[in-house]
């Protein structure tokens, strides 16, 4: 194999250095800017961050000893940080030490101990309960244990369109969660394809729910209040989820965090029993979709 020269991009952070040269395929390259980095500038959240993405390209090549290492030493370096702040005081921060605890899971479930891997994530969660890796922790868990689990019932205090129904009243149907943000352009891509499915098993009574959550913003990041956010969540919805208008959408952070939607779209499916066939952090095609109902029917 021959590899691209990883040039580092003018200005740029070492975060963003090493991840061009990961994408490369030049492991090498990204390792020796690091140490480099750390001998010029020393241990900063960019430079955990970028370690933690070496950890992720380990990981993807089935290198499980280095993959630990790595995460081992990003949680380490990332600990004496967290004597002197607050984990998301920097967004860098928060992303290496999620990286970090979600690659250490990881290597445990791929050396046969899902059940290490559940506990470790689970610790980590009481740990990290207040932060923004919360949901993330929470969907690595789900990632392990949430199928074949009954589906943790919606917060459903604050919604747009009709009422949410309780899951617990709609055992005896299969369900689709469609988790997605307003800020995010794969939920709307996903928007018809999810339309295509609700239409395709209606008569097999599948019901859709759509739960979406505030952050905080709204329209190009520009901060909102809680009421000027949902009137644009509201404004979104109504113009990129035409296909679906009908379904509820339960506005809440609760459910976010219960299902680990740290990824937009978030799909799960429920069946008939309340039990979860499928959790599916990312978007879906109309086929891998269709599969996953099925197994729910």
């Amino acid at each position: 194999m021959i590899f691209l020269a990883a040039v580092p991009i003018a200005g740029a952070t070492i975060d963003i250095d090493v991840r061009q040269a990961l994408s490369q395929g030049n492991l090498p390259a990204a390792e020796q800017m690091l140490r480099d980095y750390r001998a010029k500038v020393g241990v900063t959240p960019e430079m955990l961050e970028a370690l933690s993405w070496i950890g992720r390209a380990q990981l993807a090549q089935s290198s499980w000893d280095q993959a630990q290492s790595t995460a081992q030493r990003t949680l380490e370096l990332a600990g004496v940080e967290l004597k002197k702040r607050p984990l998301d005081s920097d967004p860098h921060l928060g992303v290496a030490v999620g990286a970090a605890v979600e690659v250490e899971a990881q290597v445990l479930a791929a050396r046969g101990q899902p059940g290490a891997a559940v506990a470790y994530l689970r610790k980590e969660l009481v740990l990290y309960s207040n932060t923004s890796i919360a949901p993330r922790i929470q969907k690595n868990i789900n990632l392990l244990a949430l199928v074949g689990k009954p589906a943790p019932e919606l917060h459903a205090e604050e919604y747009l369109g009709p009422r949410p129904p309780s899951l617990a009243s709609l055992r005896g149907k299969p369900v689709l969660l469609f988790f997605w943000a307003h800020w995010c352009s794969d939920c709307k891509a996903d928007e018809p394809i999810v339309a295509k499915i609700r239409a395709l098993y209606a008569d097999k009574g599948l019901v859709v729910i759509a739960p979406t959550q505030r952050y905080g913003y709204a329209a190009q990041g520009e901060e909102a209040t809680r009421a000027q956010e949902l009137k644009y969540i509201e404004a979104v919805h109504g113009k990129f989820y035409r296909d679906i208008l009908d379904a509820p959408v339960p506005v809440s952070e609760a459910n976010f965090r219960n299902y680990g939607a740290s990824t937009t779209p978030t799909i799960v499916v429920i069946d008939r029993k309340g039990i979860v066939r499928t959790f599916h952090p990312g978007a879906m095609t109309i086929e891998e979709l269709r599969t996953a109902v099925e197994k729910a029917l």
